[in-house]
């Protein structure tokens, strides 16, 4: 800093005006007496202007030292590469990662053009990087540094615009780090990525074996009523036929007429001759409607992911929602509103999966209500079908309905739900053109609701 010139003090100041005022009083007539006071005074309060000024600027020329030394050490500190250009591509200023990069000082690389360190091959790669552009305009790319070693490994590189107060386009800052640590910084965000990917679809598959396991439950209880008048038929068939076999050995045997007779009433024949058509008929319609299920099934199994087929709404509506609700074994009032002849395009299956996963969300909704009641709808607007389901229980949280379609969102204890069934729920009415929504009733009670193209 240099040294600030002596000014005399304020005593001195007076003790001066004294004595020129008393030679004053011997030279001079009174008025020019005056303006020389005058004079004087205006003097000192240059001097302490210039005081206060002097002050100033030590403060801001320390501070400016100050923050100089700062930004040269958050520069020194950066492991990228730093190098600063002007507009004719000559180095300004470097980092220390540069100086270990070419294994040089910083006098052996300022001043001297960035075209002199870089390797031969990759001058065309720097034309882009010097090029004059906006302040928005950073350009990516790719250089080789000359080092004492040779070639170094090859750096990514940032290059961004300056410009001075009035706009001018003055040089650039180039910015980089090695590939291999950029490549490596990759492999590991991939393989992290990859590994979340893999849990994700570990998770939808426990949520679509959990999805299966409720239909197979459903299905279940859906056979458990054909078959078993099925088997009491065939049971009660049995032991009509070891009687009928027993009187046509009688018959064959040539027995008397009144033995037969006596015969055919213990063994109850005409009995079981007119018993023969209801439990024929029984039979058949507990085979058919076995058959049926099987048929549903095969429907919901087989077809390929991705694969649309036309869907007979008010089939796949009731055959979803009875095997729901019988599986779940509540009392609740159903009701199954459904236009007839409604088809759309799309994956029966999956849409039955939608359908199982609402109505089952719904009934445990109303797990604490007194009488539980469920409706479940479908109706034709205009070019689409609008499917809702609308129980009568507590309704969604305000601060939980903006959240419930997100993955692993669950309000359910622990063990009961993966947070994933509205989530997949959601994406299948998407890849099916719809949009899933809830909204809470003001009644109470919830809604789920979609739409999807009429086929």
């Amino acid at each position: 800093m240099p040294k600030a010139t002596h000014f005399p003090e304020a005593g001195e100041t007076e003790s001066l005006l004294k004595l020129i005022t008393n030679r004053g009083a011997i030279e001079f007539d009174h008025e020019r007496e005056g303006a020389w006071i005058e004079v004087i005074r205006k003097m000192d309060e240059v001097y302490s202007d210039l005081l206060r000024y002097e002050v100033d600027l030590e403060h801001k020329n320390a501070e400016l030292e100050e923050a100089q030394a700062f930004v040269t050490n958050v520069i020194e500190s950066v492991s990228d590469i730093l190098i600063v250009c002007d507009a004719k591509g000559l180095v300004q200023q470097v980092n220390s990662a540069f100086q270990h990069t070419l294994g040089r000082g910083v006098a052996d690389i300022v001043g001297k053009n960035i075209a002199d360190v870089i390797d031969d091959a990759d001058n065309t790669r720097l034309v882009p990087l010097l090029k004059p552009r906006s302040a928005s305009d950073v350009v990516d790319g790719e250089l080789r540094f000359s080092s004492e070693g040779g070639s170094s490994d090859l750096f990514a590189i940032n290059s961004s615009p300056r410009h001075d107060h009035r706009g001018r386009f003055i040089g650039v800052v180039l910015t980089g780090r090695p590939i291999g640590e950029l490549r490596r910084a990759y492999e590991a965000l991939h393989k992290a990525h990859h590994e979340l990917q893999r849990a994700q679809r570990q998770l939808v598959e426990q949520e679509k074996m959990a999805s299966l396991g409720r239909l197979v439950a459903g299905v279940a209880h859906e056979l458990n009523n054909p078959i078993s008048f099925v088997y009491g038929n065939i049971h009660t068939l049995m032991r009509y036929r070891t009687a009928i076999v027993a009187y046509l050995d009688a018959v064959h045997g040539k027995g008397k007429a009144g033995d037969l007779a006596v015969q055919r009433k213990s063994l109850r024949i005409d009995e079981i001759l007119e018993d023969f058509g209801p439990l024929i008929e029984g039979t058949m319609e507990g085979a058919v409607r076995i058959s049926e299920i099987v048929k549903n099934l095969r429907r919901l199994s087989f077809s390929k992911l991705g694969e649309v087929e036309r869907v007979n709404i008010e089939r796949l509506i009731n055959t979803a929602v009875l095997w729901a609700v019988r599986t779940k074994q509540v009392r609740i009032d159903l009701q199954i509103e459904v236009e007839p002849e409604l088809w759309i395009s799309g994956n029966e299956g999956q849409l039955h999966q939608v359908i199982v996963n609402l109505v089952e969300n719904a009934i445990d909704a109303m797990r604490g209500t007194e009488l539980p009641r469920l409706v479940v709808s479908a109706v034709r607007k205009g070019s689409e079908i609008l499917f809702r389901i609308s129980d009568n229980g507590p309704g969604i949280d305000k601060d939980h309905i903006s959240h419930i379609f997100e993955p692993f969102f669950t309000t359910k204890r622990v063990g009961e739900g993966t947070g994933l069934g509205l989530w997949i729920s959601y994406g299948i009415v998407r890849e099916h053109g719809g949009e899933l929504s809830a909204t809470n009733g003001a009644d109470g009670g919830a809604t789920f609701s979609f739409t999807l193209p009429v086929a």
